[in-house]
Formats: structure tokens, sequence, C-alpha cells
């Protein structure tokens, strides 16, 4: 029993019917004790008696004589009653509203009307802008009461306004705790986490907490991000083994061509059997996917980036830093120099030179790649991010298009920004921003 009910609360159907049912016993208690607060302290017309007495003293003047009912004015007036006779004529002069009344008196008078039969006009009357109550004494007359305030404070408003003010913040305060608890803050936890979290690791997408709704979602995402993890894993033991039984037969291809005797037909032979063996090498590089598991440390990215360039220089290149030279920012070091290195090396391959710029911001570090070739068209720069996508400047390279794609898998891992932007008049600008 007791195993049935916990179960029972800890789903948010559960939780909801437990919120209300504690509201509703809030709302009674402390709306009872307001009541009793208000009627005390505060002084309010209690409309309902007052037409009650009026009704008795009409009923006392219907049979009177003209000397009778001056005699009964003069009584209740002496008992601090506003009161007066008036023509049957005086109610087309009533009216429903009052130059001095607030939005709130209105707002108050119209949610909580006395439960009595209304009297003549109804419970909002004036008459030449005072509030009053009127009964009907005989066909020609009637009695008017006046003289008491037309604010929001009534008896009705005193009996139940309370509970209503006492329901309103309960259970907005209650629903408001319960939708950041149980839904809200769990929700954004899992998206939080969702888009943080690497296939590649081990760790959970979301702790499988809270209710039994958020649990099962919990479970849900990790058991299909287990499934893709697999899924990836085995495709990337296949293209592992494919390269690597690749690679016996394309030695001995290339040592049986070597020894063939010189001419156009072995240089051919062996410039494509090269551009096969770097196809390999690029794929199998892209599939070790070895930035996921590398431990993020402290380093001085400024000496990172001043080594790539000094590397491409050294051979020739045109690869130019510009920046601080010392920034230590939390980073994995060899993930950050092969992206830096790839990037370098599309700019040299499509414009001859490249430029390295760092700027360091509150938050994270920016880094540029520059160079003054073709670029990349607008329609194209999302899609050369992706896997084995090349543009007509890349296909015409031989390389299976790998390169920005790996840049930007790093780039995520880190969980940082990659921008392709165009520069004027003509080239590429590869903005990378990491978090410190």
């Amino acid at each position: 029993m007791f195993r049935r009910l916990r179960r029972v609360t800890m789903t948010i159907r559960g939780q909801i019917t437990i919120i209300i049912l504690v509201a509703l016993v809030t709302i009674v208690t402390m709306g009872d004790a307001v009541e009793r607060w208000a009627r005390k302290d505060l002084a309010a017309p209690d409309l309902e008696n007052i037409a009650e007495k009026l009704n008795a003293i009409a009923e006392l003047l219907g049979p009177a004589s003209p000397e009778e009912r001056q005699i009964i004015l003069t009584n209740a007036r002496r008992a601090k009653w506003d009161i007066e006779l008036a023509p049957a004529a005086t109610v087309s002069r009533f009216v429903g509203a009052s130059s001095r009344q607030s939005f709130l008196d209105i707002a108050a008078a119209r949610l909580f009307p006395p439960d009595n039969e209304p009297p003549i006009g109804g419970w909002q009357t004036f008459l030449d802008d005072r509030r009053v109550i009127a009964a009907r004494v005989d066909d020609s007359t009637i009695v008017i009461t006046s003289g008491f305030p037309d604010s929001m404070l009534s008896s009705a408003f005193l009996g139940r306004g309370p509970y209503y003010f006492v329901a309103f913040f309960v259970l907005i305060g209650f629903f408001f705790i319960f939708a950041i608890r149980a839904i809200t803050e769990p929700i954004r936890r899992i998206a939080h986490a969702a888009g943080v979290s690497d296939i590649t690791t081990g760790s959970p997408v979301f702790p499988e907490q809270g209710t039994i709704e958020i649990v099962a979602l919990a479970r849900a995402l990790n058991g299909m991000r287990r499934r893709i993890g697999l899924m990836i894993e085995a495709r990337t033991r296949m293209l592992r083994g494919i390269g690597h039984d690749l690679r016996t037969p394309l030695t001995r291809l290339k040592l049986r061509v070597e020894r063939m005797e010189e001419s156009a037909r072995k240089d051919a032979l062996l410039s494509d059997i090269d551009r096969i063996e770097s196809l390999l090498v690029e794929s199998l590089n892209y599939l070790r996917n070895d930035y996921a598991t590398e431990m993020i440390e402290l380093v001085d990215v400024a000496s990172i980036l001043q080594t790539v360039c000094s590397e491409f220089a050294d051979i020739g290149h045109a690869v130019r830093y510009t920046g601080s030279n010392r920034l230590l920012a939390r980073c994995r070091p060899l993930s950050i120099t092969r992206a830096v290195s790839n990037l370098c090396d599309n700019a040299v391959k499509f414009s001859g030179k490249a430029e390295v710029t760092m700027v360091e911001r509150p938050e994270a570090v920016m880094i540029v790649v520059e160079d003054d070739g073709p670029g990349i068209p607008r329609e194209l720069r999302e899609r050369v991010l992706e896997p084995f996508f090349k543009s007509d400047q890349s296909r015409a390279e031989g390389g299976f298009g790998l390169g920005l794609s790996i840049v930007a898998d790093i780039i995520h891992s880190h969980q940082g920004t990659l921008e392709l932007r165009q520069r004027t008049p003509r080239g590429l600008s590869v903005v990378l921003t990491i978090p410190k």
C-alpha cells in the first residue's frame, strides 16, 4: 500500500493531485483566518443588513399616515440613519456608477455582489453621485438611505474576497514552485546536458532522477545515446578494418611497380598509389577521433598557434601569426593544434598564404584563420562542414573533404563555435571561438 502510494507521488500527475489537496486545505485555513482579521480590523458596510432594515422601515411606512411617517423617519435619523422619502419617479435618476469610484471599487462590486435579493436599482445604485439603497413604500413613494462609503470594502467582499485572494496566491505559488522543481528545471538540465554531451564519452546524458516521467525521458535519451554510440563504433571499426586491410596490398603493389623499368606508366602508377595512400591516411586520421578522449589542460594557446605557424613557415609557406605572446586557457592542446593546422593547410592550398590571429575575450578565446583565396559560396558554408562533402575547389585537390569536418568536431568537443565568413574583396575567414 505504502509502496504504491509512494509510486503515485513520484509521478507528475500524483504530485499535481497532492498540490491541489494541500492548496485546498491551505486556502480554507488561511482564508478563514484572513476573513476574521478583515472583519475585525476593517470597517465595511453590511449592505445586506442595511437593505433588510430598510425593507422593514418601508413596511412600517407603507400603512402609516403622513404624520406617522414623519415620526418614523425622525426616530430613524436619531439612530444615525441618513434616510428620506422620495417620489417613485426618482428611480429614473438612479445610475450604476459614480465619478468618485475607482477601478478596484467597480471590480470588487461586480465580482463580489451580496447574495440577498437586490434592492431597487441594484446593489450599485447612485443618486446625485452618492451611493444609496432604496426600498418601495407604496406605488408612489420610495424610501432612500445613504451615508455609507462606496469603496470596494463590503461585507460580501470580506466574506469571499479573502478566499479568492488566498487561493490566487497559494495556487500560483504552489504551481510555480512545482513547475520549476518538477518540470522546468529537470527539462532545462536535460537540454543542457544533451547540448554539451559527446557521443564518444561514456558519461550519461542526464542522471535518472526526479519524477517517473522525467526518469523515463532520461532513460530514453541515455538508451538512444548508447544505441547511436554502438552504431558509430561499429561503423568506425568496419572502416578502420577496410583501411588497414587495403594498406598491405597497396604496399606490395608499390614495391612491384618500383621494380619496373623507368617509364611514364611507372610514374603514373606510383602517383595513383600515393594518392590512394594519402586518402586512406586522411580517412583513418578522421576516424581516429583522438580529440574526443584527450584531456582538457591549462595551456598557452598563443604558444600553440606560434608553433603551428612556424612549422608552415619552415617549409616555405607564407603563414603569419598576429596576437599576444601568451594566453592561458583550458583546452585540448593536440586537438587545437590539429584544427589550426588543417585550416592553415587549406588556406595555403587555395591562396598560398594564411594569417592566424588570436583575440582574447572575457569568457572565450577567438582564433581567426584568414586567406585571400576563392572563398566558399554562402550556400555551401554549412555543407562543407559535413564529412566527405567536397566543393569544386577541394575536389580538384583530390581530398576526401574531411579537413573542415575534423575542425568542426574538435570545436564542438570544446563547446565552442565555428563560423565561416567571406572576406572583402575575396578570401575566407574562419573564426573559432573556444570557452576559456
